[in-house]
């Protein structure tokens, strides 16, 4: 076996997939180390991709020449638009995915990259010498003990690999501990092993490590379900692909069922509290506020009668079902009572019960926004192990650790994006700027420039960033070209093109206002009617800039003070301590973050406006007084 690596990603869930991706397609020697090669990709939770928040952020890898939205495309069984009745700004992507074409899809691609070797084995150790990263050490998987498969490439690995830098992905698997009823196991997934020891190194490396919780639902048998008390939900017709790749899609949708909670489930949950692991104090730590087990919602609304549960299809050749919206851990019996009391699941047969688990995660405000922690060089972390939830999320912070943990392998400048330009970076500047008191999840509403960040224009924002970085291929610069001509040209009929004097970009602008109403009557809409036809998506994004001209414009002058703000550089290693009427709160709080920027610096909670302003004058006094050469030092790009 092969023991000399550039980069070692540990992990092969959707953030381990997108940093191998990254760092193999980048040009280096990269080793993903996984307990067990069929599970890469693997969906843990509900078999979906995307959804508000979510959906711009796939995109947006996909505009970066990453994965998830070209695998999403190609193993969909239903896709939705979410939010169609309000703004552009907040449409929402969505799609079902078959659970295991989705996983294989990943696999299969990932086997395909000449530069990726995939071990099957636990990585046991990170290995630092001087600070820095020299390798890992690896255990035979306890996997591959459980469900032999006779593909494993490493089956007896040696016990250590070199490399120069390492990405951690391990998902809820640190120290995973499940919990159904008063029942526990060791398990970091269902049926399967947690990474036992590699919480004990990276404590060893100086990082702090928490617990946070999270669940899943009952799974049930398609043909068990009494669909005539379901309500039906059906896909988009067209659906609308995530990959810009794709201007179609072709995908015969499966339909999804809705049904509710009632009043008697929630009596039964009422009855169950001293039986529920959240309740008795067998699980203390926290779960996420959005995605709440049922026991939580019951409890947090008692005046809600019924909450609603998604029945999704896990796939087109499978009859297994995710009852999405009573993720649980009461015990089997209970939830066995929940389910016969739910409509059109009267006689279900349930396949698996829900469970909770909880896992070691590492606070994210130990990361530079590159993700690299401060602790060690050449250390990076991505996905719930720095305290996110859901598949989006990991897989965003995987594709900037793979792209940042590959520049510093070659010697290249870091890979940080501002917040006008990506959810991925909002979200990144919120984990490492903020931290987390719960497991994070994406949301429009966290986005102060959500007009700018739209799922039509992600190409436009991020695809010459994946270019040049060597992720975006030729195939997809191409196709980024063409419609980048498409954009401008469009611009230039919508502001050239007059009804009454205005100009349809000006007419669009107007509530209820559409461009097809605006075609149907324009003397001099040929040239704009043929380019639509031959560049839908294209116009569509110039569309919605026409409409969103005006708060645009407005919002310029904030965002260029801003962009000022992240450009002004602090360094590294400064001492705060040693700024006279700098605030003994943000001290502490600076001292803790060490913000790489001014912008950085002011959405630190605790530290003011008038703090900032302390600070921008000690940098000034402290610029003057260096030489020139001292002053060209530069921050990473943004």
């Amino acid at each position: 076996m092969e023991r000399d690596f550039d980069i070692v990603v540990i992990g092969g869930g959707h953030a381990g997939a997108e940093a191998a991706w990254a760092s193999a397609r980048m040009g280096l020697r990269t080793a993903m180390v996984t307990l067990s090669r069929g599970t890469i990709a693997a969906m843990s939770c509900n078999p979906a991709i995307g959804g508000i928040g979510k959906g711009q952020m796939v995109r947006e890898i996909d505009a970066l020449g990453g994965l998830m939205g070209l695998a999403a495309d190609a193993t969909g069984i239903q896709f939705r638009m979410l939010n169609r009745s309000k703004g552009p700004a907040v449409w929402g992507p969505r799609c079902q995915s078959d659970r295991h074409a989705y996983a294989a899809w990943v696999q299969q691609t990932l086997t395909e990259l000449p530069k990726l070797t995939m071990l099957e084995a636990e990585a046991t150790d990170i290995l630092i010498e001087r600070g820095a990263i020299i390798g890992v050490r690896l255990a035979p998987s306890p996997q591959s003990e459980i469900r032999p498969d006779g593909r494993a490439y490493a089956r007896n690995p040696q016990s250590a690999i070199r490399c120069r830098c390492v990405v951690v992905t391990a998902g809820t698997f640190l120290r995973g501990l499940m919990h159904q009823g008063d029942r526990t196991w060791p398990g970091g997934r269902f049926d399967e092993p947690p990474a036992a020891r590699l919480s004990e190194s990276l404590a060893q490396a100086g990082l702090e490590l928490a617990r946070f919780k999270t669940g899943t639902c009952p799974r049930l048998a398609a043909g068990s379900i009494d669909t005539s008390r379901c309500l039906r939900q059906d896909g988009d017709d067209p659906p609308t692909p995530f990959s810009y790749l794709n201007e179609t899609l072709q995908a015969e949708q499966v339909p999804c069922w809705i049904t509710a909670t009632n009043e008697a489930v929630h009596r039964i949950v009422r009855d169950n509290l001293h039986r529920a692991p959240m309740f008795t104090g067998q699980i203390s730590s926290t779960g996420p506020r959005y995605c709440p087990s049922l026991e939580t919602k019951v409890v947090r609304f008692p005046d809600k009668t019924s909450h609603p549960v998604f029945l999704e299809p896990e796939g087109r050749d499978t009859n297994w079902v995710y009852c999405n919206g009573i993720s649980t851990s009461l015990p089997v019996d209970v939830q066995e009572t929940i389910v016969y009391s739910i409509a059109g699941l009267q006689r279900a047969e349930v396949l698996r019960f829900g469970y909770a688990i909880e896992y070691d995660y590492a606070p994210p405000t130990q990361l530079a926004p590159t993700l690299e922690t401060k602790a060690v060089a050449g250390l990076f972390l991505a996905g719930q192990v720095n305290g996110t939830t859901g598949y989006e999320e990991a897989a965003a912070q995987g594709l900037i650790a793979g792209v940042n943990a590959a520049a510093r392998c070659l010697g290249r400048e870091a890979l940080v994006l501002r917040r006008d330009q990506a959810y991925i970076a909002v979200m990144i500047d919120d984990l490492v700027t903020r931290g987390v008191t719960e497991p994070y999840r994406m949301f429009t509403s966290r986005a102060e420039h959500r007009l700018l960040l739209r799922t039509d224009n992600a190409d436009r924002r991020l695809t010459e960033i994946g270019r040049s970085v060597g992720l975006a291929d030729d195939a997809r610069w191409e196709a980024f070209s063409a419609k980048r001509q498409a954009v401008a040209r469009a611009e230039g009929l919508l502001a050239a093109t007059r009804i009454g004097g205005k100009s349809l970009a000006e007419l669009l602008r107007r509530p209820d206002t559409g461009l097809t109403e605006l075609l149907r009557v324009c003397p001099d809409a040929a040239a704009l009617t043929a380019l639509l036809a031959a560049h839908p998506q294209a116009v569509a994004s110039s569309v919605t800039d026409a409409r969103y001209g005006g708060y645009l414009s407005r919002q310029a002058a904030a965002l260029r003070q801003m962009q000022e703000l992240d450009a002004r550089a602090i360094p590294p290693q400064l001492d705060y301590g040693t700024i006279t009427h700098l605030r003994h709160e943000a001290r502490e709080k600076l001292t803790a973050i060490r913000p790489r920027t001014l912008g950085q610096a002011l959405r630190i909670s605790g530290v003011t406006p008038a703090d900032l302003t302390v600070l921008a004058i000690h940098l000034a006094r402290r610029a003057a007084r260096k030489t020139p050469k001292e002053r060209s030092g530069r921050p990473s790009r943004r």
